[in-house]
This record gives C-alpha cells, structure tokens and sequence, in this order.
C-alpha cells in the first residue's frame, strides 16, 4: 500500500548521509506551506508530493512516527 506524501529534508550537516522524512500532507500548498498531519508548523517550499510506500526500507528514508500511527488509525477508505 503505498500514501501521497511529502518529504522533509533533515540535514546532518556532513557527519552523516542527510535523511528524509515523509509526512501525510493535509489540503493543498498555500503561499509555498504544505500543512502536514502530524504538526502545525508544517514544510516551507515544500518538494513534490509522491507515492509512498507504507512499508518504505530505503537508506535515509524513513515516514514519520506521527503520521504513520495517524495514516493507520484511519479506516482504509479515508486514506
């Protein structure tokens, strides 16, 4: 199964490979802010939006903890 998110980039500025994490984007980018599920604050200049499988087990990709137990908690119709 996979879910529409987008990524957030968080930096390890040189002491490791940068990581990305994926977040359940909630509505539509507005003046360059993507809402996300999990938080207020939400991705400035957000990158695409893509498929994402629920499953991920890729190097220095991860989902979200939050959105995750959020995107599980729904029933399957809603995602």
């Amino acid at each position: 199964m996979t879910m529409l998110a987008t990524p957030e980039r968080v930096p390890s500025y040189g002491k490791a490979p940068d990581q990305l994490i994926w977040h359940k984007p909630v509505g539509q980018v507005v003046e360059e802010f993507q809402p996300i599920a999990c938080s207020d604050e939400g991705i400035v200049f957000p990158p695409p939006k893509r498929e994402v499988p629920l499953g991920l087990d890729k190097p220095n990709e991860s989902w979200c903890t939050d959105c995750l137990v959020l995107i599980r908690s729904k029933p399957t119709t809603e995602q």
